[in-house]
Order: structure tokens, then sequence, then C-alpha cells
């Protein structure tokens, strides 16, 4: 497939994160965009005040003929959409080019010199990280995040061609479609073993992921995984390591010790020590790919976040309220050390939704560990997402195993309401579902309350 001789492409679940990442591109390259989506969400909305045609109905005569011609469209799916897709079954029976996601991805990477980012937390963030700083030490980048960047208001960096800088998905095995020549691996924590069976399974594939790297390419690691390569730590003996951390007003200043010299006096704005390795990763990348180190300091200085990532909603002396997209335990674990390294001894109430049955039973246990380490819990009913309801698994099974003087389960309806009665000065919402559209409302909820 020549992507040159493509005119048309037409996106079945066009709304997600990272499919809505390929539709702005593909506009920006002159090609005509449409898709489908199962909900209208402000990410729908901006892609309609760009001129690509979005509309909520499964059904073949909802679309444009112009994306009926095999000849001249391209059809790409998420692994979300169900094999009952109307319009998904149309294209296959007809013989038109239909792909996923990920190979699309893999093929607009694989004639660029590619910066892939993997790992099972940390991806995002360090690919807006990452992004950021190539696109500010002005490298000719495209960069596909899998969030929307808070300096870029987009989940998409275009800049130029030469030079890409993407989110390498494990679900779905997908980030197996791509042949970086630098890349990294954050994490290799079990998760989606409704895909992979088991954790050996999920190492495996990060391990075949290694391997794909282009000779000559480097690999960077955190320090401590079962890999080969350059590692990256915090006050450790990596092969870049952060030292000397200070917080100064919310703000981190610290040192990156490299292979060759040390950067002094750094400064980054996101808190919690998840975010610093991030940042480092980010940086280690840059600095390997050729950035010059003054810039890099000033970019790193300037990244503003990704929202949905450690995002402060409100941020007063009495009262804060920040919005994670945390959905597994770990992820859990690293906001709460954010929130007590930066607010140590204030009151904290967390909101969680969790987010798909299958998650909420493999890791129910350290699901309720992480969960019982504040003051007040406010739990939500499962998201479903792509998935229907297992026996037994709920958000009161769930409930039950935490361990938290006050906790509760409430519907979303009631959510606002006990909220508001809390005396906590932190808030935190939590979860990968749509508990990010209840943010706006529990704001202003909370903004009229003062």
């Amino acid at each position: 497939m020549n992507l040159n001789q493509i005119h048309n492409v037409y996106f079945i679940g066009i709304g997600g994160i990272g499919m809505s990442a390929l539709a702005r591109y593909f506009k920006a390259k002159g090609k005509s965009v449409s898709g489908y989506d199962r909900t209208q969400t402000e990410i729908t909305d901006s892609l309609q005040t760009l001129g690509i045609a979005v509309h909520f109905v499964d059904s073949v005569e909802q679309i444009n003929p112009v994306f009926l011609d095999k000849d001249t469209t391209l059809v790409v799916y998420t692994p979300a959409v169900p094999g009952s897709h109307k319009e998904l079954n149309y294209f296959m029976a007809h013989n038109f080019q239909v792909v996923k996601r990920s190979k699309v991805l893999g093929m607009i990477t694989e004639n660029t010199f590619c910066l892939a980012v993997a790992g099972t937390h940390g991806k995002t963030t360090t690919t807006s990280i990452l992004g950021h700083l190539l696109n500010v030490c002005d490298v000719p980048l495209t960069a596909f995040l899998g969030g929307i960047s808070e300096n870029y208001n987009s989940n998409l960096i275009l800049n130029g061609t030469e030079v890409t800088v993407v989110e390498a998905d494990e679900f779905d095995r997908s980030f197996l479609t791509l042949s970086p020549n630098l890349a990294c691996i954050t994490s290799m924590d079990a998760d989606h073993l409704d895909i992979y069976g088991d954790a050996s399974e999920i190492e495996k594939s990060f391990q075949d992921f290694s391997k794909r790297i282009k000779p000559g390419g480097k690999l960077f690691f955190r320090n401590g995984l079962p890999l080969e390569g350059m590692t990256y730590g915090i006050d450790d003996d990596s092969d870049y390591s952060i030292q000397n951390i200070k917080i100064k007003e919310g703000t981190y200043f610290f040192d990156v010790k490299t292979p060759k010299m040390v950067l002094e006096n750094l400064e980054f704005n996101l808190p919690g020590r998840h975010n610093l390795s991030n940042a480092l990763i980010a940086l280690a990348m840059a600095v390997e790919y050729g950035c010059p180190y003054q810039q890099l300091a000033k970019a790193l200085a300037s990244y503003s976040g990704v929202k949905r990532r450690f995002t402060y909603q409100i941020k007063r002396d009495d009262l804060v309220l920040i919005d994670d997209y945390a959905h597994h335990p770990e992820a859990i674990n690293a906001v709460f050390s954010a929130i007590e390294e930066m607010f140590p001894k204030k009151k904290v109430l967390a909101v969680f939704q969790p987010h798909l049955y299958s998650r909420t039973r493999d890791f129910i246990d350290d699901f309720a560990k992480s969960l019982s380490q504040f003051d007040e819990l406010i739990l939500l009913d499962i998201y479903p997402a792509r998935e229907l309801p297992i026996d037994g698994v709920t958000s009161e099974w769930l409930l039950s195993k935490v361990n938290c003087e006050h906790k509760k389960l409430v519907t979303k309806e009631k959510l606002l309401d006990e909220i508001s009665v809390s005396d906590a000065q932190v808030i935190l919402t939590m979860g990968a579902g749509d508990i990010g559209d209840e943010v706006q409302h529990i704001k202003r909820r909370l903004s009229n309350a003062s």
C-alpha cells in the first residue's frame, strides 16, 4: 500500500485519542478525512472544526459516497471496535483496504527517523515531553501523542516529516508494527491480561519490541528491567541519572548525569517522581538524537503537561482539585506519592472509576491496596469500555476489599453532592473511562461553594 496514492481516509472509532491524531495528520497532508464514533466528545468536536465530518450512527448510509470508492479510500479501525460493527463489515466484505491504526502508524514512521516510547505506564507523558523537547529544538518532526498536550492543545505536533515521535502501545501487541531508531521502555508491569493471559507474555512482547530497533539504534529502559541497552533512573548509577533533587514552590530543580557530562540546575514543573522519571528518559532520548543542551534545558522548563495527567483544576491554599488518567494500581500509587510529596499532611479524597471488568478482576487486591492509602474514597461503577459484564466483578466487590475508614460507592448522579460534603483539602479524580467528563462539573460546584 502506498499512502501517497490514497486520497480518502475513513476512520472507524475516529474519536479515540490515537485515531484522532492520525485523522489530524492526514487532514494536514491534504487527504479527505471522515469517520464514525460511538459518542460525541470534545475530541470529535475539535475534529469537526477542522472540517472532518464525523457521524455517530453505525450505518453505511451515513458515509459520504466519496469514501465508498475502494480504489482511493483507506479504512482505518481500532481493535476496540466490535466485530459486529456494520460499517467495518461492509468495508471488509467489499474488499476495501482496511487496516488497524497500529499498521498505519508503522507505515508512516517506516521511512523516518523514529523515536518510540513504550511501557505500561508513562507512555503518554513521556511522548509528549519528548515531542515538545524536539519541537523547541526545531527538529523537523511529527509527534503522535496519546493525550492532549497542554503546550499545543492537540495530540499531534506537526513541524516536518523527517522525524517521528510515537507512543508505542502494547495493547493488542500494536507496537510490534514499529521499527524505531531510538526507543525506550518505561515499565513492564502486568496489564491487558485479557489480551496476554499472564505477566510473562506481556514481558515477552516488550522483549520482542526491543528487538525491532533498527540497526545502529538504541534502547533506553528504566534501571532494573530485564533488558539490554542504556539505563535511566533517579539517584542511582544509571547511564542517565537524576541527582540533587530540590523542590521550590511545587517545581523540581535537579541535575542530570549523562554518559559524557552533568547537566546542572534543570527545571521541571510536573509533580511526582514518576513524572521526573518520564522527563529524564525524554531528555536522554533528545540528547542522544543530538539536541543542544541549553535549548533542552529551556524546553524542559517550558513543558506544561498533558490533560488528565496530574492536571490541576483548582490549586489554592485551602483547596486543590487534581484530575488524572490513572487506571492501574501502579499508576494510582504514583499519583498518591506525588500528592504526598507536594501536599504533605493534607486530607485527600480520591474519586475512582474502575476501567474494564477484566482489569478490575485481575488486579482486585492491588487496586484495594492502592486505594486504601487515601483518607477518603468515593468509588464509581466499573466503566465497561469494550467489555461485557463479568459475573461477580463489581465495584461493590472492590470496595469491600478497601481498607479505608471513609469509603462509599456512589452513582454519577450523586457524585457532586458527596464530594461537596467532604472536608478534604485535596480532591483527586482518577480513571480512564468517562469520569473525565465529570471534572468540569466538579470544578464548578467546588468553585461556587467557596
